[in-house]
C-alpha cells in the first residue's frame, strides 16, 4: 500500500496530524535535471584554477522556479564538507548604486555597517573583509534588484564584479530574472565573463511527470494519488504554469487539506476545492476584485 513512498517518509504515516502537516510544509530539495546541472556549474567554480579574470555564472529563470533553493542548497552542501567557508550568499538589496550593493555584501559577511551613504568607507571595509575571508564564490540572489537605477550606477556595480576576479580571485554568481541576462549580455566585456545556467519553465512531458512522481513519493499519504496520470497532471500543470515553486505550493496545500480531512490521497476534487488561482491570473482574481 505504501510502496509509492520514500523509506524515510513512511514513518510519518503514524504521526499526529500536526506533525504530518509540519513535515509536508518543510522545505525540501527536489533534484530534477536542471537543478542538478546548475549545481554542477556552481561546483565548477569552486574547483577551477586561480585566475586574474575569473568566470562567473548566471543562474537565470522566471520567478518562483527554484533558483534561490538551488543556490542555497549549493552553499549549505559546501558548508557541510568544507573546513573553511568559501561560498557566501548575498541577498541583493533593493535600491540602486554601490552603497546599497556594498551594504548587501557586508551584511552577508556579518560585518557591522557604518553610515548608509559612506561609499568609500564601505569599500575599504569590504576590501579588508574579502582579503581576510578569501571567498571563492559570491552568490548574489535577486541580483535584478541592483539593476533598478541609473545606468552609471549599474556600470559601477559591474566594474566591481570584474574587480572581484582581478583583485580577489572570486567568481560571482548572479541569480535573478531574465533582466539579469539581458544586462550582462548588453556588452561583450561582461558577456564573456559569465556562463548561462538557465532554469526555465517546465514543459509538459516525461521530465515533468517524473517530477510529480518524485513529489508524490515525498508526501506522507498512505494511498497513491497518481499525480502523473491524466487528467491530474494536466490540471496541476495548468494551475502551476510550469513553475516548480507553484507546483510545490499547490501540492503542499492539497496534501495538507487531505490530511486535515482524514483522507489519504489527493484527487482532482481535492485540487479543485482549493480554488487555486494561477500566478498570471492573480491580479484579476475574484478575491482581489472584492477589495475594490
Amino acid at each position: 500500500m505504501t510502496e509509492h513512498l520514500l523509506d524515510h517518509v513512511r514513518p510519518y504515516l503514524d504521526s499526529a496530524i500536526a506533525d504530518r502537516v509540519r513535515f509536508i510544509r518543510a522545505p525540501r530539495w527536489i533534484g530534477y535535471d536542471a537543478a542538478l546541472q546548475a549545481q554542477a556549474c556552481l561546483q565548477d567554480l569552486l574547483v577551477r584554477p586561480p585566475s586574474l579574470r575569473t568566470s562567473g555564472v548566471l543562474l537565470v529563470g522566471p520567478y518562483a522556479n527554484g533558483k534561490t533553493m538551488i543556490a542555497e542548497r549549493f552553499a549549505v552542501e559546501h558548508l557541510r564538507t568544507a573546513s573553511t567557508q568559501k561560498v557566501w550568499v548575498v541577498q541583493t538589496r533593493e535600491g540602486a548604486g554601490l552603497s546599497h550593493f556594498y551594504g548587501s555584501i557586508l551584511d552577508a559577511l556579518k560585518a557591522p555597517l557604518g553610515p548608509v551613504r559612506d561609499v568609500v568607507r564601505k569599500a575599504e571595509q569590504l576590501d579588508r573583509l574579502l582579503s581576510e575571508l578569501s571567498p571563492r564564490v559570491l552568490i548574489f540572489d535577486e541580483f535584478h534588484n541592483a539593476l533598478r537605477g541609473r545606468r552609471r550606477d549599474v556600470e559601477a556595480i559591474f566594474a566591481f564584479l570584474r574587480r572581484l576576479g582581478r583583485s580577489y580571485d572570486i567568481s560571482p554568481v548572479l541569480v535573478g530574472e531574465v533582466a539579469v541576462h539581458d544586462y550582462v549580455n548588453a556588452t561583450d566585456e561582461m558577456a564573456s565573463r559569465f556562463e548561462l545556467c538557465a532554469v526555465p519553465r517546465w514543459s509538459y512531458g516525461e521530465d515533468y511527470l517524473a517530477l510529480l512522481d518524485s513529489f508524490e513519493a515525498a508526501l506522507p499519504l498512505a494511498k497513491p494519488s497518481d499525480l502523473s496520470d491524466e487528467p491530474m497532471a494536466r490540471r496541476i500543470f495548468a494551475l502551476s504554469e510550469g513553475l516548480i515553486g507553484e507546483v510545490v505550493k499547490l501540492l503542499t496545500a492539497a496534501a495538507v487539506a487531505v490530511i486535515r480531512d482524514c483522507g489519504e490521497r489527493m484527487t482532482l476534487a481535492t485540487i479543485d476545492a482549493l480554488g487555486y488561482v494561477p500566478l498570471s491570473a492573480r491580479r484579476q482574481a475574484p478575491a482581489r476584485q472584492n477589495l475594490l
